[in-house]
């Protein structure tokens, strides 16, 4: 039976390791945890003399994700590492690591094997999502999810393309756990989002260890919010992103990339990611996926975004020049050439309202009525958002509506869930993976 690892153990068995030094060893392990994602809680080694226990050592270092080890056999040149991460940490990589600097104070040493382990496995078919929501998502909200579900799994598999769209903080909800493994897959083929959702991604990549979770959101006081904000926080509902460490962090690295040429902004901030260091796995980040699958990224509105009003001061200040930063414009005639060139219908997914929702879906009829070419409307179109539909408030327009704007047709599947959204996405995102 297919099984979901949550942990991974790597072993190393080494020979040849005579002069082996039970504190220089501990020294590998408690450096290579500090260079890494992990959190080292505890550290320790027992040095055997040889009288009770064989001569050689035991060297152990507790990490919040499990534990780091060694242990010797002297006499006989035998050592053994152990490596067991049940979080975000990768320890292949601690285990890559830890072989180098071992070969570095003991040049005899022999790597003989090298396995990994899933751990904490949990049998697929106990938490299979898509029997879950067919047997208990039937009315309202749920209903309409799971019927959105199907039919976007439908749509996909006959080789519907699709546009999700980004509002609201989804990234600071770190969207991107289920959101990424979606686009490796080749669910996702293009994504627009608001400038706000661009950069937190990375913040939450680079600095989410800084971040401080806030467990009574509801009830915090005006005094409260001052002392967040006189700390170097920045709260989005939960949990606040750290000024110095996240937003000035990133300042200081793409300053430099904003005055070497003009670029759209995820184009700037691609060029950084490849020199930065992440306090997360990589792999639940969207942005990064979405990078390494070449997927398009639109981001109107970005001047409306904390590294948006960071430009615009060094723009003020003679630093930067406004033309390094490609607009809305730019973005909307590089869309349109991404829609034309699509040769299967394209579906609309949208979490949430706004610009990132509004900008896109707008690009049908751009070409349709004031272009006068001949593409097809929008295939498929599903919006998630607590936001119900009022007269003024065309973000919350409902789906049929945008049929008299020349956007969609009377034959397209749509849907409207008007939940929160990061409760529905995952789950539709799992569901379509399952």
């Amino acid at each position: 039976m297919d099984s979901l690892p949550r942990g991974k153990h790597v072993i190393i068995d080494c020979s040849g390791a005579f002069n082996a030094s039970g504190d220089i060893v501990l020294k590998i392990l408690e450096d290579t945890v500090d260079d890494s994602n992990a959190r080292r809680v505890h550290s320790h080694v027992e040095n055997f003399d040889g009288t009770v226990s064989p001569l050689g050592f035991a060297a152990v270092v507790l990490i919040d994700e499990s534990h780091v080890t060694a242990h010797c056999y002297s006499e006989i040149g035998l050592l053994a590492i152990d490596i067991f991460t049940c979080g975000n940490t990768n320890p292949d990589l601690l285990a890559d690591e830890i072989e180098i600097k071992l070969m570095e104070v003991l040049p005899e040493l022999v790597i003989n094997n090298r396995e990994s382990v899933p751990r904490f496995t949990i049998t697929k078919q106990n938490i299979n999502l898509q029997n879950f929501v067919n047997t208990h998502f039937n009315h309202f909200n749920a209903g309409e999810l799971r019927k959105c579900a199907i039919s976007l799994k439908q749509f996909l598999n006959s080789n519907g393309r699709l546009m999700v769209t980004l509002s609201g903080a989804m990234s600071t909800a770190e969207i991107g756990k289920s959101l990424a493994p979606l686009i490796r897959s080749g669910k996702v083929h293009a994504i627009t989002c608001t400038g706000a959702n661009l950069e937190e991604d990375l913040f939450n990549l680079v600095a989410q260890k800084s971040y401080k979770k806030i467990s009574n959101w509801r009830n915090l006081s005006l005094e409260d919010e001052k002392e967040l904000h006189e700390q170097g926080y920045n709260r989005i509902t939960d949990v606040c992103i750290p000024e110095d460490e996240a937003i000035r962090h990133i300042e200081s690295k793409i300053l430099e990339e904003w005055r070497s040429k003009s670029a759209f902004p995820h184009e700037h901030i691609f060029a950084i990611m490849e020199d930065l260091n992440y306090d997360i796995s990589t792999e639940d980040s969207w942005l990064l996926a979405a990078k390494n699958a070449n997927i398009p990224i639109y981001v109107p509105g970005w001047e409306d975004s904390t590294l948006g009003n960071i430009f615009a001061a060094h723009c003020l200040s003679n630093n930067c020049k406004i033309g390094a930063i490609k607009g809305g414009t730019e973005y909307m005639l590089h869309l349109a050439n991404w829609y034309k060139e699509s040769n299967y219908p394209v579906g609309f997914l949208q979490i949430g309202g706004g610009i990132a929702g509004d900008f896109p879906i707008c690009v049908v009829p751009m070409l349709r009525q004031d272009l006068g070419e001949n593409v097809p409307l929008w295939g498929w179109f599903a919006q998630i958002s607590e936001s119900s539909a009022s007269y003024g408030g065309y973000s919350g327009a409902v789906p049929s509506e945008k049929i008299t704007w020349g956007k969609l047709s009377t034959e397209t599947p749509m849907f409207i869930i008007e939940s929160d959204a990061t409760i529905v996405a995952p789950i539709l995102f799992s569901y379509i993976l399952d």
